[in-house]
């Protein structure tokens, strides 16, 4: 099995870059992508690049943290969009050939944290 971790730097680096032909080339054909937040599913390669390929904004990413086991990887992100930030957890699976089948993002929205905590807290 090739190095995950490897190849979710590379799916990072290609997404940053607009490289399609070279993010398609890290997909197994029937990839599946997942966004719980919104509750929408990509089936397939063509459709999962077409998807990022027309997401709007000129958006940057930037990797904070990735962990890998052979067959499973999780990236910590940050996309800029302008000056605006906002992360992402994605959860990857990859196949035998090192091709990933699987993706599902997290996008967590930033919240002000309940009353009553500050004594226990920094904020930063």
């Amino acid at each position: 099995m090739t190095d995950l971790r490897s190849t979710v730097e590379s799916y990072w680096a290609a997404a940053d870059a607009r490289d399609w032909d070279a993010f398609a080339g890290l997909l197994a054909e029937d990839v599946v992508y997942t966004l719980p937040q919104t509750r929408e599913r990509i089936s397939g390669r063509e459709r999962y690049v077409a998807f990022n390929r027309e997401y709007p904004g000129d958006w940057r990413v930037r990797i904070e943290r990735i962990v890998a086991e052979p067959g499973h990887a999780v990236s910590w992100i940050l996309l800029a969009v302008g000056l605006e930030e906002t992360q992402a957890i994605t959860f990857f699976t990859a196949d035998e050939d090192g091709r990933i089948t699987a993706v599902t993002d997290f996008w967590p929205e930033p919240y002000e944290p309940p009353a009553g905590r500050e004594r226990l807290v920094e904020r930063y």
